[in-house]
């Protein structure tokens, strides 16, 4: 491995991935991880809500408990000898769960707060909470040092860093005063006096059980909330390290690129985090310098439907040479945004990268010395 995004994956033990939904951030990822678990080292990939056929090109399931090692076949398919691969796949609910399991204040605490009617419904509603949890239990995989690498899939939104924005962003929310108010117990005879008043109004406006199952959730999530709230300071001191590195993931499309100017803002303007790159997906730069159409290479005698079809190709081939035009311009622009980073073109392929060739091919872009389109590239035509 020699190219810029192959250094990053020898000299990183994080690498986050940020972007908008539908720019095969995904693929990316396990594109990510098959490179460098084939360069030999430890990879574990963690992705939450994966799509199905993912898991399936991996051999691996959707939401297991713990990470998965690829299957002997699919690692040879790979090329992975040396080294090993994992994946995580997770949905948002299994995250959101394992995070009370750890931290409630005991089992029963915490099976009564899963078991809460109103804990699913008001979690969702906490900005960057499943996300933040994800991003605690990759810090705990650093911490054991099992892996080499560990390769972080973030959820397609803004709220992907907002366990990075502020450390008082949960808190907040889940305000500690706020829920003494709502939860029964010792106090001053006015605190005493002010639970009992909310109850009243909690009461006429959504009934006595709803009042009974949020107290419950309030007092439950007491202990939960503890523990983000002491560790928000840290994780964020640990993704300044510089060992880990972010990779922002777009495609061609002008919201992809909007939302990719987003997280570099946030990652290196305001957070002061380490920008690796980014990385143009589905991109037509890649067929830049292929011949146009030549109705001059057919032979005097053609057939007129063969002349015919062939200059509808080359109509076609204008409307697509301009494109490719675009795509490198844009291509420039991120590596000038990228500033001492990367960027880097991946190209479009047909099948949507969901089987093991495609992601390997992939993998294989990734390393190379340059990306395909560039003048100095060997795969360019």
């Amino acid at each position: 491995m020699t190219g810029p995004v192959a250094r990053m994956l020898e000299e990183k033990r994080v690498v986050v991935c940020c972007g908008a939904g539908g720019v095969g951030k995904t693929t990316v990822s396990a594109s990510l991880a098959i490179a460098a678990a084939r360069a030999g080292r430890r990879v574990l990939v963690v992705t939450i809500d994966p799509s199905k056929r993912l898991a399936e090109t991996l051999g691996v399931e959707r939401n297991p408990p713990e990470p998965v090692p690829l299957p002997a076949e699919r690692l040879a398919a790979a090329g992975i000898v040396e080294g090993t691969l994992a994946a995580w796949m997770l949905d948002p609910k299994l995250v959101s769960d394992r995070v009370v399991e750890n931290f409630a204040r005991s089992p029963e605490d915490a099976r009564r707060l899963l078991d809460n009617r109103m804990y699913r419904n008001i979690t969702a509603m906490i900005a960057g909470l499943q996300e933040y949890t994800a991003v605690e239990a990759l810090h705990g995989f650093v911490m054991e040092d099992v892996y080499d690498l560990v390769i972080l899939d973030t959820p397609p939104s803004r709220d992907a860093l907002r366990f990075l924005d502020a450390p008082d962003r949960v808190a907040m929310f889940l305000d500690r005063r706020i829920f003494n108010l709502f939860v029964p117990g010792e106090g001053s005879a006015i605190r005493r006096m002010a639970t009992r008043l909310i109850e009243k109004v909690m009461d006429v406006a959504f009934g006595e059980q709803t009042r009974r199952d949020l107290q419950q959730f309030f007092d439950l999530f007491g202990g939960v909330l503890d523990h983000l709230n002491h560790n928000q300071h840290e994780m964020r001191a640990f993704f300044k390290q510089p060992d880990i590195g972010f990779l922002l993931v777009t495609s061609p499309a002008r919201e992809a690129l909007a939302e990719a100017g987003f997280f570099a803002r946030k990652t290196r303007d305001e957070l002061k985090m380490h920008l690796c790159g980014y990385v143009l997906n589905r991109s037509l730069a890649a067929q830049a310098g292929y011949a146009m159409p030549d109705p001059a290479a057919l032979p005097d005698d053609a057939d007129p439907a063969l002349r015919s079809g062939l200059s509808t190709l080359a109509g076609l081939a204008r409307v697509e040479q301009q494109k490719v035009a675009e795509h490198l311009a844009l291509a420039a622009d991120l590596e000038t945004r990228a500033g001492d980073g990367f960027a880097w073109v991946l190209p479009m392929l047909g099948g949507g990268a969901g089987d093991l060739a495609d992601l390997v091919h992939l993998a294989d872009v990734l390393v190379a010395e340059r990306p395909p389109g560039h003048p100095d590239s060997e795969e360019t035509p």
